[in-house]
């Protein structure tokens, strides 16, 4: 099966961590973001919040702010959580022992959680623009002692911050950046680098001391502006911000990997969407586990001018690129057991540890049977509240109107029951039809000729369209997506008749055709090409697009799916049994 070896991760393709080499050639690329989300109002305020820093278990989190009830113009906060699962408390200022009258900000924990690092300018004892400061605690149960400056070492009269402590504790890696004004540390490369200092035994004393720091070089640092350095826990990914050229926004974050910790830097990668966007996104801190990016973000849709988000980073498990996580990716991995071979060392951080072994079973037994090409899936299974979860991504729907849960009243579990008045879902953006090949589907039971089951909203455009719906003269299924001047498809299958009945549509990119699917027959099918129409927005189930009062679904939906392939006829008989 060596025969992959021609396909070892030349990916290219956005959404990967390495979505292109600057300059030329390709390299190896294991492990994707999913959608970021924002912490939420208890973390994030209405000002700008920074620089996110998280402890090892993920139940404490630090970061600096503007926000009201602080001392200065940044001052540093944190928030608790019970288990990696709750939701965050609300966040706490630090305090006059960590803050004053001027700048405190980019902190970092130590993996004990017994020490914060951190920056600070105008504050007594500091030895140039802005230091770096720790503070210690003895349990973290105890309270904070009084920050202590890191010396002239590390300190000196240019600005110092975004101090980063490795998992071991012997490395420190911190930014020092030329504002206008400030003094220049010799033997940087741009407006803001990156250095490192290590521990070492002092010449008159067994203590063990911080060396002179050591500029990272011109593989790390550019002419720009350089900073927020964030080592992974197993020393092999450099995460930081940029102001480089080949990025997204103001702001990027980008990752350099070494082989091992004594190996050289390779060249930095910017990570790409959905991570980067347009509007600046920085100060990226990894989870102890490496499967958790948080970072903070100016793209719309938050609390503030700047929040804190966080990323899942997910192993790349299906290694034979067919959609479906099953035996032929184990079978890929048995033949590569034992080697240093990049595909299937998938663990246990999503970039691995050089070497396919037992840890990397681990992880692929926990995808093991995943369809990838799933983008969502509402399956409606709950039994109160507003909220319609979707089990595949971010996409949860909000209900309206006060549909009913029905837990035991559905085609598989349980389903939503609409009343045909003003209940729908309305869901975020999932994919535009424009963007390629397309399968959605549900269950149904009830419906009048001419209501909706499926809709896309496009407030920039004010178009959108009816993906499924009933024909409003005798109720058979139709679908109205396409760009005008094309018509919408009919079937002659009438599936308004009370009875459970699977719906559904395809829309395959490759031959421009669309497909009507009842009970897991194909009961239509273009007799032309017809072009997609493009929507950014998100969907309604049970409602047009439109909101119109005779558009209202009445009856059950389930199981509500969107592919972003064309599904074979097998495969959806499959779906339909």
């Amino acid at each position: 099966m060596k025969w992959l070896n021609g396909y070892r991760m030349s990916l290219v393709l956005v959404g990967f961590v390495v979505v292109i080499v600057i300059g030329g050639g390709n390299a190896y690329a294991d492990f994707t973001f999913g959608t970021p989300t924002n912490l939420g109002p208890k973390v994030n305020s209405s000002a700008n919040d920074h620089d996110p820093c998280i402890s090892a278990d993920e139940l404490e989190i630090f970061f600096h702010s503007d926000r009201s009830g602080g001392y200065g113009d940044c001052d540093l906060w944190f928030a608790m959580r019970s288990t990696k699962e709750d939701a965050w408390d609300e966040a706490v200022h630090l305090g006059s022992g960590f803050n004053t009258w001027n700048f405190d900000g980019t902190p970092c924990i130590s993996a004990d959680g017994l020490e914060v690092y951190f920056s600070s300018n105008g504050r007594t004892g500091g030895l140039g623009y802005c230091d770096i400061w720790k503070a210690s605690r003895p349990t973290r149960s105890e309270p904070w002692g009084p920050p202590v400056n890191l010396g002239q070492t590390i300190n000196t009269s240019a600005s110092e911050s975004h101090p980063h402590i490795s998992t071991d504790g012997l490395s420190l890696y911190f930014a020092c950046a030329a504002w206008p004004g400030d003094s220049v540390r010799p033997g940087g490369y741009g407006g803001g680098d990156i250095w490192l200092t290590e521990l070492q035994t002092g010449r008159q004393t067994t203590e063990l001391v911080w060396g002179p720091p050591v500029n990272l070089g011109a593989t790390i640092n550019s002419s720009v502006y350089d900073a927020a350095p964030c080592l992974s826990a197993d020393g092999l990914m450099l995460f930081f911000h940029s102001d480089r050229t080949g990025g997204y926004g103001n702001h990027d974050i980008w990752v350099a990997r070494r082989k091992t910790p004594n190996d050289p830097w390779e060249k930095p990668l910017n990570l790409g969407p959905p991570v980067n966007s347009s509007y600046g996104d920085a100060g990226p801190a990894l989870s102890g586990d490496g499967k958790t990016l948080y970072f903070f973000s100016g793209r719309p849709g938050g609390t503030g001018a700047w929040d804190l988000l966080q990323a899942p980073i997910i192993p790349i498990v299906d290694f034979n690129r067919d959609g479906v996580v099953d035996n032929a990716d184990m079978c890929i991995m048995v033949d590569c057991w034992g080697e240093d071979y990049s595909l299937c060392d998938i663990g246990p951080m999503p970039w691995g540890d050089g070497i396919v072994d037992v840890e990397d079973l681990i992880i692929l037994a926990e995808h093991l049977f995943e369809d990838l090409r799933i983008v969502a899936h509402w399956k409606f299974d709950e039994t109160r509240g507003s909220i319609a979860y979707d089990s595949i991504d971010v996409n949860d729907g909000i209900c309206h109107g006060g549909p009913l849960w029905r837990p035991d009243g559905g085609k598989i579990d349980g389903a939503l029951q609409f009343d045909g008045i003003d209940d729908y879902v309305e869901t975020p953006f999932v994919r535009s039809p424009a963007d390629g090949s397309l399968s959605v589907f549900a269950w149904i039971k009830g419906a009048v000729p001419g209501q909706a089951i499926i809709s896309q909203i496009d407030a920039t455009r004010g178009e959108g369209s009816a993906w499924l719906c009933t024909d409003p003269s005798d109720g058979r299924l139709i679908t109205r997506l396409m760009q005008p001047p094309f018509s919408p498809l009919q079937s002659e299958s009438v599936i308004t008749d009370g009875l459970w009945h699977h719906v559904g549509f395809v829309y395959d990119f490759e031959g421009f055709l669309r497909y009507l699917y009842v009970d897991g027959a194909q009961v239509a099918k273009d007799v032309i090409p017809v072009v997609p129409i493009h929507s950014d927005g998100g969907l309604y189930i049970g409602a047009d697009k439109t909101l119109e009062a005779a558009t209202f679904f009445s009856g059950l939906i389930d199981d509500v799916r969107i592919y972003n392939v064309a599904l074979t006829p097998e495969e959806i008989a499959a779906l339909a049994q």
